[in-house]
């Protein structure tokens, strides 16, 4: 680095440090953690709501904290440069939103089977018409299936935690593939929270891309060592054989994931209220909302327990099928009209029928604590005012 840091541990930085508490808005927050990941290399192209991040970015690599800095033609180019700079054994950050992300997916998907180790941050947005830019999570159901690790974030300091933690996780060994970080644009972005942050002399150890399991290329390693397309593109049972095999190591990356996520986030899930009836389960900034929603069941005494999901892939089965196995009924909040991660819900338990599928806003709506009550009543089998009305 070009500026007189103590370098540590992701350990030390997340669990150890001391912290100081500031009033900042999400996208600082991500920017802040890129400031302390001793960064190499990042690669921007704007688009809202993802723009005021890699503009801070920019703002931090003018002040020494990241070597190289560039404004990509477009999003697609950007994620195939972050897929070549890789090669070089550099530490890599980008973000995207919304259409952004979708222009760049053919790129992205990519990127686990070449074992790209870097860091998405992934500020969504409405990508379906009319042209909106306001919040919804839809975006994120595209990267459900493409390989990478994806944590939710549901407020400013979730966003810094994970953004530091992403870097330490996406270049271990035993994983080694992108590691998305996302959070609802505007609703987090945008708005200022109070984050607990380390001091900025404090960075992450410099990577070793010679202690990677994908060499870097050099004079030594050139491109034609590391290349598998050749006996790939083969249309015979050996093609076969390396892709299936390939895809298989890639998500078996993909769940080897989670022990660092027990490591540097304590775990993928939060519960609250374990031995209640009915309980609220969401992710994301609808975390927010269903924590709101379980305070108002806890000052009227019923039984309802809180859930939140913090990592998506690997999605953490084992932990909520333990959570719910005495839940009646389970309610999930979302941002978005299809339900992604009800969807993930009902597919890890073995009684899907207990899943209330929402309640769904979507298009920038906001999430009203009294619609996730309405639910809570119903399914305590009691009538609210509102419902009476």
């Amino acid at each position: 680095m070009s500026l007189n840091k103590t370098l540590v541990s992701m350990d030390y930085l997340l669990k150890e440090a001391p912290r100081e508490k500031h009033f900042i808005t999400g996208a600082q927050a991500m920017a802040e953690a890129v400031k302390r990941a001793s960064v190499d290399m990042a690669i921007a192209y704007p688009i809202t709501p993802q723009s005021e991040v890699m503009h801070l970015v920019g703002d931090i690599f003018a002040q020494g904290h990241i070597k190289e800095y560039y404004r990509a033609e477009e999003e697609l180019g950007t994620m195939s440069a972050i897929a070549g700079a890789a090669r070089a054994g550099v530490r890599l950050f980008t973000a995207t939103s919304g259409p952004g992300l979708l222009r760049g997916l053919e790129a992205i998907v990519s990127w686990p089977g070449h074992r790209v180790p870097c860091v998405l941050g992934v500020l969504t947005r409405v990508v379906n018409a009319p042209l909106s830019i306001q919040p919804d999570n839809i975006e994120m159901a595209y990267l459900l299936h493409s390989g990478v690790v994806l944590l939710h974030a549901e407020n400013q300091q979730d966003t810094f935690d994970m953004t530091l933690a992403a870097f330490a996780i996406t270049e271990k060994v035993d994983v080694y593939i992108p590691v998305a970080v996302a959070t609802e644009g505007f609703f987090v972005t945008h708005a200022k929270g109070y984050v607990d942050m380390t001091s900025e002399e404090l960075a992450f150890n410099e990577p070793d891309p010679y202690a990677a399991p994908v060499p870097a290329m050099d004079n030594e390693v050139p491109p034609a060592r590391i290349q598998r397309d050749a006996p790939v593109q083969k249309s015979n049972f050996m093609s076969y054989l390396i892709h299936s095999v390939w895809q298989q190591e890639i998500w078996d990356s993909n769940k080897r994931a989670m022990k660092y996520i027990y490591q540097y986030l304590g775990g993928p899930i939060e519960v609250q209220n374990p031995d209640a009836d009915v309980f609220v389960l969401a992710s994301g900034c609808a975390a927010a909302q269903a924590r709101e929603a379980h305070r108002y069941a806890q000052e009227e005494e019923l039984s309802v327990g809180f859930i939140k999901v913090r990592a998506i892939r690997p999605f953490p089965k084992e932990e909520i099928r333990a959570a719910l196995k005495n839940a009646k009924k389970v309610i999930i909040p979302e941002h978005n009209i299809i339900g992604w991660l009800a969807t993930e819900v009902k597919a890890a338990i073995p009684n899907s029928g207990i899943v209330v599928d929402g309640p769904r806003v979507y298009g920038g709506m906001t999430l009203p604590v009294e619609l996730i009550m309405e639910q809570v009543y119903m399914a305590l089998g009691m009538k609210s005012e509102t419902l009476q009305a």
